[in-house]
């Protein structure tokens, strides 16, 4: 995620509630600060914004923020029954920009390749999330860090391979599994607070996944990016795949 927040606000058509700092970041990983685009009721309307939150959702109901690793995805399939995720899906959906993802193809042996997705046309991705706010009982009421905002991305069965496109064949080569994009439409759709069929919404983002990723590429690139230390915009440029 490697866009200014002045680009994602003009992009997203959002606002500040307050001062943001988002470095770019070529090598996300899980606890990491990624942009989150949500809409709140303020005066009876709805107003769209940017804020940071914490890569990995912790449920207001935990205990410490150490869940949060494990919280990186919510599956589709079952978010409207898992304590963790059944809350937000109905009333803290956000979207979720990015650049592009990686997945890891396992070769013979411990041999792995990474690979970048991304959309054909540049223009970025959008998944489908969800996002809350944990209070920190060892800080002091009043303290600006007692409240963490943290997001977890939809996810869903990679589609399988059809006639009309060949990216859905590498995509299941890669993993079973795929984070849920979302067109502008549906993404106006998912962040509406106004809109409380939260079954209506995630069957909305699902049935949009193959023409969402239809221009998707996948290009292999350097094992470099295994290391987190790693973050610089040579991770994303293709190189010859190992196998």
């Amino acid at each position: 995620m490697a866009r200014a927040v002045g680009d994602l606000l003009a992009d997203f058509d959002a606002q500040l509630e307050e001062e943001v700092h988002l470095p770019p970041s070529w090598n996300v990983a899980p606890t990491d600060d990624v942009p989150i685009v949500l809409e709140r009721l303020i005066d009876d309307g709805p107003v769209r914004q940017l804020h940071v939150a914490r890569w990995g959702l912790v449920p207001s109901w935990a205990k410490d923020p150490g869940i949060g690793p494990k919280m990186i995805n919510a599956r589709s399939e079952t978010v409207l029954e898992k304590p963790a995720f059944r809350k937000a899906v109905k009333s803290r959906r956000c979207a979720v920009p990015a650049d592009g993802y990686y997945e890891w193809k396992q070769g013979t042996g411990k041999a792995k390749q990474p690979y970048y997705v991304h959309p054909g046309k540049g223009s970025g991705l959008v998944f489908a999330g969800l996002y809350e706010w944990w209070k920190d009982p060892s800080k002091a009421e009043g303290d600006p860090g007692r409240w963490m905002l943290s997001t977890s991305i939809l996810t869903a069965d990679t589609p399988p391979p059809g006639a009309e496109s060949t990216i859905f064949g590498k995509l299941t080569a890669l993993h079973d599994r795929v984070p849920l994009p979302m067109d502008r439409a549906t993404m106006a759709s998912w962040l509406d607070p106004q809109i409380d069929d939260a079954a209506f919404l995630v069957d909305l983002v699902r049935a949009h996944v193959k023409e969402v990723a239809a221009d998707w590429h996948v290009d292999s690139v350097g094992t470099e990016v295994g290391n987190v230390r790693n973050n610089s915009p040579e991770l994303i440029r293709p190189v010859e795949a190992l196998f």
